[in-house]
């Protein structure tokens, strides 16, 4: 059945990467029932969104630091671009294209304003810099018509920080911004040979304990911690390897020198960049490792927990949610590199526990995160918002 053309929902994101990573085939489905129009910032990438999802995308470039003349330059593009599209709903993703589209929509009168929360960055900020970010989040949220943080938790720190009224906030099914397709996140024969293969570029030996971390090489995602308490491991323990699997960000939350050195200086420590398809790699590990400082709803740990990997997280919002402590895998305090150590150690020596996590880690995943439920959870959603407007 063609999507309805008098129905358009546009769906915005800063960067392009965010659509086709954290959004990956979602919004191929909503095109089955709406016109559904992307927009982020230009690039090649966005142009892959365009033909990899089956819908049109639109430039606008917006970045992801406070520059206020390029801010208000993307404000008024989108404004122009709702006032032409006159779409019924707008649902914007990440902090800073959550503030201008939804700025945007409410002064070209979309009827739907809708914005996922997927972390609050400015946790982790002091100073005038906090301020800023607040005032920023408040005006997002006043814009907004509802609120969907992507995990219970941080909920209720919206709520505790004095960011957004309860009445306004959403939690969609048990979390998350698009679930996990758990048949693709599943071994095969195919991603065993590709992972065999890359066990051998890397290399990785048979005997070795392999760790791995998959996000951004950032000093809020702990990376710093890790690599001391992975450092301490090596000198009680041979073969044993830390896969770092990420880009790193200079410009915004560089690590440090000691850290860069550490990297670079060890052979235990094996350093990848972006990988699009993460699923060789974790069939490589034994233990997904994330002891970030903040997140929202994390992709990563859903997607070991369906290879059977016990994940180490930190006790922050989403991952305290994925993970449940001793069943799955561990949780640990935030910073605290010797409980991070301790943990990793643990499921290191102990095989039954490690056993145990890794026989609950899929089930717990497949049970709670499917996709597909969670893309029917969403669309009702926006059918219920356009009802309420009498907009369908």
């Amino acid at each position: 059945m063609p999507p309805d053309k008098t129905r358009k929902l546009v769906r915005i994101t800063t960067v392009p990467s965010s659509l086709r990573v954290l959004l990956s085939r979602q919004l191929r489905f909503m095109a089955g029932h709406f016109e559904v129009l992307a927009i982020s910032s230009p690039g090649q990438l966005l142009e892959e969104v365009q033909q990899a999802e089956g819908i049109r995308a639109i430039p606008v470039a917006m970045t992801r630091s406070i520059t206020p003349l390029k801010d208000l330059k993307a404000l008024w593009q989108l404004y122009r671009v709702f006032k032409k599209e006159r779409p019924q709903i707008v649902h914007t993703h990440t902090p800073k294209a959550g503030l201008l589209g939804m700025m945007a929509a409410r002064m070209a009168q979309v009827p739907v304003r809708l914005h996922t929360v997927a972390g609050l960055p400015l946790l982790e900020r002091q100073g005038i810099i906090r301020r800023i970010l607040v005032s920023a989040e408040r005006l997002t949220y006043r814009c907004a018509t509802l609120i969907y943080p992507n995990s219970t938790t941080l909920a209720g720190l919206l709520v505790k920080n004095r960011l957004c009224k309860p009445s306004k906030l959403k939690v969609l099914g048990n979390g998350s911004s698009n679930g996990i397709d758990t048949s693709y996140f599943k071994t095969s024969d195919a991603l065993l040979a590709q992972s065999n293969a890359l066990r051998q570029q890397l290399p990785l030996h048979p005997g070795d304990f392999v760790f791995i971390y998959i996000g951004r090489l950032v000093r809020e995602k702990g990376i710093e911690e890790l690599l001391v308490a992975f450092t301490e491991l090596t000198r009680r323990h041979e073969h044993i390897k830390l896969l770092l699997v990420g880009s790193y960000e200079p410009d915004l939350d560089p690590l440090s020198a000691e850290a860069m050195q550490m990297i670079a200086s060890s052979g235990a420590i094996i350093r990848a960049d972006f990988q699009q398809d993460v699923r060789p790699w974790l069939l490589l590990s034994h233990v997904l490792v994330l002891p970030s400082y903040r997140e929202g709803f994390p992709n990563v740990p859903m997607q070991a927990g369906c290879f059977q990997l016990p994940c180490i997280v930190t006790d922050i919002n989403g991952c305290n949610e994925i993970i449940i402590h001793g069943k799955n895998g561990l949780i640990v305090p935030v910073k605290d590199i010797q409980l991070l150590m301790a943990a990793m150690e643990n499921l290191l020596l102990d095989k039954r526990l490690y056993q145990a996590l890794s026989r609950e880690a899929r089930v717990n995943i497949t049970g709670k995160y499917d996709q597909q439920e969670f893309w029917q959870l969403l669309l009702a959603e926006y059918q219920l918002q356009l009802q309420q407007l009498s907009l369908v």
